[in-house]
C-alpha cells in the first residue's frame, strides 16, 4: 500500500494503519481509519491529560506469561474518575487489553461469541453463575464514556462512545468482563496482576 497522510493536516500517517483498524494523527490528534482503502476521519482524538503510567506506547513489556507492546491508548471515564487501556500485540500477533485503573491491572483478551457467558445483558450485582465449570459472580457494574485516544487500534473507537459495562470474578481468580452499546457486545477474559509483575523490555 502506498504511503498515506493524514486528510486533515496532511501529516503522514504511520504504515500499520494497513494492517490494524484506526489510528490517531500524532500531528493533528484526527482519529482516522481505514475503509476501502483511503482514510476517513473520525473525529477528534480527546483530551488525555498526562499522568505516571506504568506503561507507554511503543513499549514491550512481560506481564506473566505474555509479552506485550502497546500499540494503542484509550482513557474511559465513569464519573467518579477514569481508567486507562491500553490495546496491545503479544509474541503471537494476538491482540489484548491491558486496564489499569488506580494501580490495578488486568490483561485479557477477547472472547468469542460461542464463548461468552450465558447471562442476560447488563447482569445485576451478586449474579451467580457458572462459567467454564468454575463459580462466577457479578462483581461491578456501571456505564462508562471513552474521553481520549492515543495510537492505533484493532477495532473502532470514538470520543464520545457510552457503554455499560460488567465485571465477573470466578473462583479461580479470572477477571470476566462484558461490554454493551446499542446493538452490539463484547466479552474479554483474563488475569489480575500487581504493578511490581511488570518487566521492561527494550522498545
Amino acid at each position: 500500500m502506498p504511503a498515506m497522510t493524514c486528510p486533515n493536516c496532511g501529516a503522514s500517517v504511520p504504515p500499520q494503519i494497513a494492517q490494524i483498524t484506526m489510528v490517531t494523527c500524532g500531528s493533528c490528534d484526527t482519529t482516522l481509519y481505514l475503509q476501502d482503502d483511503r482514510l476517513l476521519t473520525a473525529g477528534q482524538s480527546g483530551e488525555m491529560h498526562d499522568a505516571p503510567a506504568l506503561i507507554h506506547l511503543g513499549e514491550t513489556v512481560t506481564l506473566g506469561h505474555a509479552r506485550i507492546t502497546a500499540l494503542g491508548h484509550a482513557r474511559f471515564s465513569y464519573g467518579r474518575g477514569w481508567w486507562d487501556e491500553f490495546w496491545c500485540i503479544d509474541a503471537r500477533d494476538r491482540g489484548c487489553w491491558l486496564s489499569i485503573d488506580e494501580g490495578d491491572l488486568v490483561l485479557q483478551y477477547p472472547l468469542p461469541a460461542d464463548d461468552w457467558p450465558r447471562v442476560e445483558r447488563d447482569p445485576p450485582v451478586g449474579l451467580r453463575f457458572k462459567y467454564r465449570g468454575y463459580d462466577a459472580r457479578v462483581i461491578e457494574t456501571d456505564r462508562a464514556e471513552c474521553i481520549g485516544l492515543r495510537g492505533s487500534f484493532g477495532e473502532r473507537l470514538s470520543v464520545g462512545d457510552t457503554y455499560s459495562f460488567v465485571n465477573v470474578q470466578t473462583d479461580d481468580g479470572d477477571l470476566l468482563s462484558g461490554e454493551f452499546w446499542a446493538g452490539g457486545e463484547s466479552w474479554f477474559l483474563g488475569s489480575w496482576f500487581d504493578p511490581f509483575d511488570i518487566a521492561g523490555h527494550p522498545s
